[in-house]
């Protein structure tokens, strides 16, 4: 099954009862600009709770939580403050969410991004559809100063472009979702000992469970921010070389492929005697700017990350539980798992 885009029709919305969730850990600085983007958007209030649940934070996060939610009723704005404190991931913090609720569409979205004013309204359009389980928005990036920031804007690192075209079935990244209740009755909820990779494997579940269309609402959109450090640069791309790993056990895809010596060296080679001096005369023209120069190296860099978290990750026999909401309605082959 592929994924398709679809215009959000502005003349006659579609506006169903509607529950977001947003896992949240350790997240005391970015629970005030998200609270402002959550009290921004357009979406009737009556229509909409925000379910914010504290995954066993260490800092001031449970707090500015529950101050929140008592204060939200004042605002006319549904907030609710829920806590996860048994598993140590997000998976399972949005499993706590959604059990907390009973809206037939779940919207889900982090705590580091930043929702466009119209992101629910635009997210729920394509739902008008009954056949539509799974609606993903785009992950734009907030603007940055550094140079690893630029880099990973123009590669457009997060955007679900690059998840929806996956060759074996298209997903949505969890900063930027919604998903149809009957889907997660019928496939289950996330994995909850899962780390990374849920997102796509919850997408993958539902999409073999039944014959659920995954559409790309683009013009719904969030922000994030991009890392701003090599070390954490380095530490998102092991993450996604874990994913490859766990994604591989699970449902059989190909490992990304390993750059050998000579990958390496054709690579380095191109940069210095190509690269460089086609990008250096634009740099001085100012056609380009500095942080071009760096394009190759960073991209290296993340290859080698993603390789060795590939080659580290062991998927524990705990991370392979689904949690079900209930009994699943028909036989599935992902009961067999």
């Amino acid at each position: 099954m592929t994924a398709f885009e679809v215009d959000s029709p502005r003349d006659q919305p579609f506006l169903p009862h509607v529950s977001v969730i947003i896992p949240i850990y350790n997240g005391e600085q970015d629970v005030p600009p998200l609270l402002d983007c959550l009290k921004a958007q357009t979406y009737p209030r009556d229509k909409v709770e925000y379910v914010l649940v504290d995954n066993a934070s260490r800092d001031r996060t449970l707090t500015l939580l529950k101050t929140a939610a008592e204060a939200s009723a004042t605002e006319g704005l549904s907030l609710r403050c829920l806590s996860e404190t048994q598993i140590q991931s997000s998976y399972a913090a949005r499993n706590t969410g959604i059990k907390a609720t009973q809206t037939e569409f779940l919207a889900f979205t982090d705590a580091d991004c930043r929702p466009l004013p119209n992101w629910l309204s635009d997210l729920v359009q394509p739902f008008v559809d009954p056949a539509v389980g799974i609606v993903a928005g785009e992950v734009l990036a907030l603007e940055g100063d550094s140079w690893l920031e630029q880099y990973s804007g123009r590669k457009e690192t997060l955007s679900q472009k690059h998840t929806l075209a996956h060759p074996f079935y298209p997903y949505g990244q969890t900063a930027n979702l919604a998903v149809r209740r009957q889907a997660f009755e019928k496939a289950g909820l996330f994995r909850p000992y899962l780390t990374t990779g849920g997102d796509a494997d919850m997408c993958w579940r539902i999409q073999q469970a039944g014959n659920w269309k995954i559409v790309f609402a683009e013009q719904a959109a969030v922000q994030h921010r991009h890392r701003a450090t090599l070390e954490d640069l380095k530490s998102q791309w092991r993450r996604y070389g874990r994913s490859n790993r766990y994604l591989h056990e699970l449902h059989g895809v190909s490992l990304a492929r390993e750059f050998s010596r000579k990958d390496y060296a054709y690579r380095w080679s191109r940069w210095l005697l190509k690269e460089l001096p086609l990008t250096i005369p634009k740099i001085l023209t100012r056609r380009a700017d500095l942080s071009y120069l760096l394009d190759t190296p960073l991209d290296l860099l993340c290859t080698q990350a993603r390789a060795q978290g590939q080659r580290d990750a062991r998927l524990s026999e705990q991370a392979r539980q689904i949690e079900w909401m209930h009994p699943p309605l028909t036989d599935s082959p992902i009961q067999k798992e």
